[in-house]
């Protein structure tokens, strides 16, 4: 059976700051959820996108995920906007080659929730079913070649490099000839019937790539912050009917500061250009009251050379006292401007624990 609304507010509550506070005092155990979800990712089988999706629903206690798998990171996403999927499970940043740029972008240009994230060690493997000195061609997706640059330049110097859509999916060609290899996981090896001739061969041994899990829905916060126009057109917020319940149910109950469990709350904040100070005035509301900013990431409009949106993480959780006042100053020195501006709050959702 399908997730239907209620089941979102049900799971959405189990995640919340509010539940941790009443769970927390209460000696329980609680079986893992027995919900039929279905999860997006990129494919095929034996992708780091998979492996992350499993962790957080481990981690998360669902059983009986059925996973679909799709060619790219915007197939994947675009199935949790539009209702294929009930979640889809993307990845946002790594740690060698920083932010996955169509990721952000459909952040923008979408309406779609973040409800979790997961971090995943990436152990690249040269896959083969032939030998090193047989190798001619190596597949992986581009960021799976960029984090291998330097291993693969060293020892594979005249070998041709090809892009596929996922590590994965390199790994399914590469079992068609002795002549090809693929830098992929571990699984892969093993789902397509693989040899690891070599194990850990990305160039930086500590390399992470961060997931988001996305939902498609209301959006928690957002849109047009508009400036004193001709048309004398009012700041035009609008809320999610299930996020405002929860802004105000979290806020009565008194839990913002309750708890110790870290929630992130992530954002994106479109500015007009050439101002000296626009990008300051919305950093400084989170300055003065202490909210620590964890990432701040500019993006071309593509609307003109030179327009950027910005996507910030930020401590701390919508329903926060303090967060809720600072994008309440953005938005009203917004309206003070001439030209509009863009916040469009992407959720709120517990920050990764290791």
């Amino acid at each position: 059976m399908r997730l239907n609304h209620n089941s979102y507010e049900i799971f959405d509550f189990m995640r919340s700051r509010s539940a941790i506070g009443v769970l927390s005092k209460i000696i329980i155990t609680i079986p893992p959820i027995n919900l039929r979800m279905i999860i997006g990712v990129m494919g095929p089988e034996g992708s780091y996108s998979e492996r992350a999706a499993k962790l957080w629903a481990r981690k998360n206690g669902l059983r009986g995920a059925e996973f679909h798998y799709f060619a790219d990171i915007e197939d994947a996403f675009l199935a949790a906007v539009g209702g294929k999927t009930d979640i889809s499970v993307v990845p946002v940043e790594n740690s060698i080659e920083g932010s996955v740029g169509v990721t952000l972008d459909l952040l923008l240009e979408n309406e779609a929730v973040i409800i979790g994230e997961i971090v995943v060690k990436i152990e690249h493997c040269l896959l083969s079913k032939g030998e090193p000195e047989k190798i001619r061609v190596i597949l992986s997706h581009p960021q799976g070649l960029a984090q291998c640059r330097h291993f693969l330049k060293t020892h594979f110097p005249e070998a041709e490099l090809r892009s596929t859509g996922s590590t994965s999916h390199a790994a399914r060609l590469a079992g068609e000839f002795e002549e090809m290899a693929a830098i992929a996981s571990p699984e892969a090896a093993e789902r397509y019937g693989l040899k690891i001739l070599l194990s850990n061969v990305q160039d930086r041994k500590e390399n992470h790539t961060r997931f988001i899990v996305v939902r498609g829905g209301e959006k928690v916060l957002s849109g047009k912050i508009k400036g004193k126009a001709d048309s004398g057109e009012k700041l035009n917020t609008v809320f999610g009917r299930n996020a405002e319940h929860k802004l105000c149910s979290e806020t009565e109950t008194g839990t913002e500061n309750s708890s110790s469990y870290a929630f992130k709350t992530s954002l994106i904040v479109y500015l007009e250009k050439d101002r000296p100070g626009a990008l300051y005035e919305p950093l400084g509301f989170f300055a003065k009251r202490g909210i620590n900013l964890t990432k701040i990431e500019s993006r071309p409009s593509k609307k003109e050379l030179g327009d950027y949106y910005f996507y910030i993480d930020l401590e701390g959780n919508i329903s926060d006292v303090l967060i809720k006042d600072a994008l309440e100053d953005i938005k009203s020195k917004a309206s003070k401007k001439s030209r509009s501006s863009t916040l469009k709050v992407l959720g709120s959702y517990p920050a990764f624990k290791k």
